[in-house]
């Protein structure tokens, strides 16, 4: 993972944007050099792996405060341009919401075949 940017703000659970290290996921995937990017991400094993890490990461998390309720890897690199990373290399989280805003809004509205859901708690 490269990045991550929580989408909680005002929302009802807690969500995250995932920029991944493309390079590692391609390894991953084990599909062709000629696999997009989206190919690799979407690939079974990067989902797996990356399914298995939510999992974990919401071990011992009690409430939704804590707790990451889903995920979605990013194809698209945060951009200098935009504002999605500073002068000194952090992500800006305001920056990334703002511009990913329709993305945001639709994985809130399950309307993205990307997420990665976290499993029911018990």
């Amino acid at each position: 993972m490269q990045d991550v940017v929580i989408t909680a703000p005002d929302r009802e659970c807690l969500g995250a944007l995932v920029f991944p290290r493309l390079h590692e996921c391609r390894q991953l995937a084990g599909l062709d050099a000629q696999a997009s990017d989206a190919q690799v991400l979407a690939s079974a094993p990067v989902r797996a792996w990356f399914g298995e890490w939510l999992t974990r990461l919401n071990q011992g998390a009690n409430g939704n405060a804590s707790r990451l309720e889903w995920i979605v890897l990013l194809d698209e690199p945060a951009s200098i341009d935009r504002g999605e990373i500073t002068d000194k290399g952090s992500i800006n989280q305001r920056a990334v919401l703002q511009w990913r805003a329709e993305t945001v809004e639709a994985l809130y509205r399950d309307q993205s075949p990307d997420k990665i859901s976290a499993e029911p708690t018990a």
